[in-house]
Order: structure tokens, then sequence, then C-alpha cells
């Protein structure tokens, strides 16, 4: 090609500019894309028109694409927006249909529909509905109390107390407590009745009481109700038959409960006459006894404290004694879990007897902290957290009635924007995690290496 005639190309293409240089450009690429896929072995005409397609429109538009990107976006975020509402109707209709299906003639049914209300009211907060709905439910958890077999009547049970944690105190709360009342008492103290029956009546009378109890003769009568459950363990010189381990257990943690709300005459009274049985409640053999006693213990000692600073009584060194074993039991035939357990437990239980002060629990839930820094606390939001199980930091974000137990005031209402700012990114959580744990192996490895004594 001669010197001139190229001289002449080339300026022809520099008036062009860049934009027909690019041009050329993305369609020898898009050309050699189309060459790839017509060569390449398809299944169908079909697949490779598309494949063809998709090539060109990779290699020519990232604008558009992006564009396309956005609108699916945006399209997605509104279905999104709907989908709460959407599942709130779906939770909604399967709440009356539980409700419904507890006056079923079938036993299997019933347990099916507790054992599901049990989840729904654990997890979610659904107190307009309950409100609308308290009066059938209420009848049908009775007749479920009434008729119902071991199983039916411990959820029963568990159904009522959760229903009270939605309802609070209010009118509405004392109605439903009111009515089902005298059927935890009988239940509880019926020798004859399931073993699992008695134990879940007896956390629900002391938490449904706790909660819907206006009364000082619902806390007095409710209270000397689980007393005569104690007697039991007292009766036998500190040992019960297994199979009453567990409703002893529930009974002493109930009992807690209520004198976390007691007046003062009624706490006096129990110092005198409890206090020594507890500490006699230490030698049993069961572990989950020993632990409901010892966190008893610390509880009655910080209520009298309460009352009175100078509080000591006569048999606290004697107790002392025995606490510093239970925090140092390494016997084997224990298992270690429970070992483990308990020695954690008494440390903290020894350590408030001896200097007052308690340990500290933070509980995060949302974007908020709860501080659990006394025993009445600990007790109150243990109770809780064993009936909700995992739900309990939804209940205690969301439920205005565990934010007015705790002190939390009204539920904070949060945009998306204002979540999504407050979580920290993947690599500064991993880099946090990792520093704790270089830090806690340092500090187990001093204590390994100087074979030093935990206590």
């Amino acid at each position: 090609m001669p010197r001139a005639r190229r001289s002449a190309a080339a300026n022809k293409k520099g008036n062009a500019g860049r934009g027909s240089l690019r041009q050329e450009l993305l369609q020898l690429k898009v050309a050699d894309k189309l060459n790839q896929f017509k060569g390449s072995r398809a299944g169908t005409r079909a697949d490779s028109e598309a494949s063809e397609d998709e090539g060109a429109s990779d290699v020519l538009s990232h604008c558009s694409s992006a564009s396309e990107s956005v609108s699916v976006v945006e399209e997605g975020s509104g279905s999104d927006a709907q989908d709460p509402l959407q599942a709130q109707e779906r939770r909604e209709d399967k709440l009356k249909e539980d409700i419904d299906n507890l006056t079923d003639k079938s036993a299997k049914t019933r347990v099916s529909a507790l054992s599901s209300l049990r989840l729904a009211l654990s997890s979610q907060v659904h107190g307009d509905l309950l409100i609308e709905r308290r009066v059938t439910l209420t009848d049908a958890l009775e007749r479920c109390l009434k008729k119902g077999k071991d199983e039916e009547q411990s959820l029963a049970a568990v159904v009522l107390s959760l229903l009270c944690i939605q309802l609070g105190w209010g009118p509405e709360g004392e109605e439903v407590f009111h009515c089902l009342k005298p059927l935890l008492i009988s239940i509880l103290t019926d020798s004859s009745a399931g073993v699992t029956a008695r134990q879940s009546c007896a956390s629900a009378l002391g938490l449904c009481c706790f909660i819907a109890g206006a009364d000082v003769e619902d806390l007095i009568s409710c209270l000397s109700v689980l007393e005569g459950i104690l007697t039991l363990m007292h009766s036998e010189n500190n040992s019960a038959p297994t199979s009453l381990q567990g409703l002893i257990c529930n009974s002493i943690q109930s009992w807690a409960l209520l004198l976390t709300i007691s007046p003062a005459s009624c706490i006096h009274k129990t110092l005198e006459s409890h206090l020594p049985r507890l500490s006699g409640v230490l030698a049993c053999e069961s572990v989950g006894l020993r632990i409901a006693a010892g966190e008893s213990l610390a509880l009655l000692y910080e209520l009298g404290r309460d009352l009175d600073e100078d509080f000591y009584p006569e048999d606290t060194e004697s107790l002392c004694v025995t606490l510093k074993q239970l925090a140092t039991d390494s016997n084997k035939y224990r298992a270690k879990t429970d070992r483990r357990k308990q020695r954690s437990i008494f440390r903290d239980v020894l350590h408030y007897i001896e200097s007052a002060e308690g340990q500290e629990e933070t509980v995060k839930f949302g974007l908020e902290v709860m501080y659990v820094d006394s025993w009445v606390r600990r007790r109150m939001y243990c109770s809780f957290k064993e009936v909700l199980g995992s739900g309990v930091r939804h209940h205690l974000q969301h439920n205005e009635v565990l934010r007015d137990i705790f002190s939390l005031g009204p539920p904070l209402v949060l945009d998306a924007a204002a979540i999504k700012a407050s979580r920290i990114s993947r690599a500064e959580k991993h880099m946090f995690n990792s520093a704790a744990f270089k830090a806690r192996t340092k500090a187990r490895n001093r204590v390994r290496d100087k074979r030093a004594d935990v206590m």
C-alpha cells in the first residue's frame, strides 16, 4: 500500500475519533465470540442461539446490563417489602388453625396443635390476635388440662405460660390466670398425675402468678402450694425418688421466682424457716437439685441483705465450707458437664455469700444490651429463658411485657439502614475473634505452665 494512501486512511480514522475505533474493536470481539459459539457443540439450535445472544450482550453493552441488574434489584426489593406482611398473615392463619384444632376429638391432633402453638408463641409476639381469641384459647387449654394425658397436660401448661407472657398483667392476663390456676394446683398436687405434667404445672404456676397475679392472696397461695412440694424433699431427709427430683427442682425455681416480688413480712418468715432446709438440700445426689438450692440460697441472702445490711445468719460459715467443697468437686462418678456446671455456679454463690458481690452477665439482643447483675434479676431471666428458649431475645426486643419487667423501656423502632450500619463486616469480626482467641490462649497457657489452682 503506498505511503500517501496509508496517511490518508490514517487521517480519516483520526477524524472519526476514538469512538469509531472502539466500535470496530467491539465488532471484532463480537465476531470472534459468535464464531466460537458456532464452532462449539451445542445440544439444540435454541440453546446455540441463546448462547450467541448472551455472548454478544456481554461484550457490547455493559451499561445496558448494569441498568437491567438495577431494575431487577428494585423489583426484588419491592417483593421483599411485601414478604414480611405475607409472612405475618401466614403465621396468623396458622395460629388460628392451631387454636381451632385444640378442640379436635383426636388427642394426636390436639398435641400437634399444642406443639405448634408453643413454637409460634415463643418465637413471635401475637398480642392483638391472642387478645381477640383469648376466650377460645383459654377454654381449649382448660379442656386439655382436664381431660388430656401427661404429654397433653404438660404442653398445655407451657402454652398457658407463653399466653401469659404475651397478654401481660392486664385484665386479660388476670382473667386467664384466675380461670386456670385451680387446674394447675390440682395437677401439681395430684400424686397420680404424670410427672412431666406436674413439672410443667409447677413452672407455669410460678411464672403465671409472677406476671398476672395481681392480688397478694394469689401470691401467698401459690407460695404455700410450692412449699408443700418442697416438703417432699425435707420429709425424706433431703433425698427424694429420682422420678420426683425434676418436680422438686422446678418447684424450687418457681418458689424462688415468686419470692422476688414477695412483701418483706413474707421474706422474713422464709429466711427463718427455709435457709436451714435449703442448706440440707446441698447434700442431695441430684446435680439439678443442688444447683437449684444453691441459687435459691444466694437469692435469699440477697433479699435478706436488702432488708438488713448486716444480715449474717449463724450457720453462714458452715454453709461456706459446704459451698467451697461443691465449687471444687472433682468426683469422677459424676458426668464431666455436670461437674463443670456445678463448679461454675457454686463459685458464684460462694463469692456472693462471702463478699456480697455478684457476677454480672451480659445479654445482647438487636442493638441493645441488658445486664443481669443480681440474683433476683438472674432468677427472672432464667425463668423466662426456660420457657421461651431461643426466642427470649426476640421477646426482649419486641415484647412490652418483658421490657417492662426488666426496665428496658418501650421497644425500639429501627429502619433497615440503622440495623445495617450497626453490623460489623466479616473481616472485622474475623480479626476480633482472632485477637480474642490469641489472648485467651496466652492466658490459659500461663495457668497451665504454673500448674496454678483456679480456686
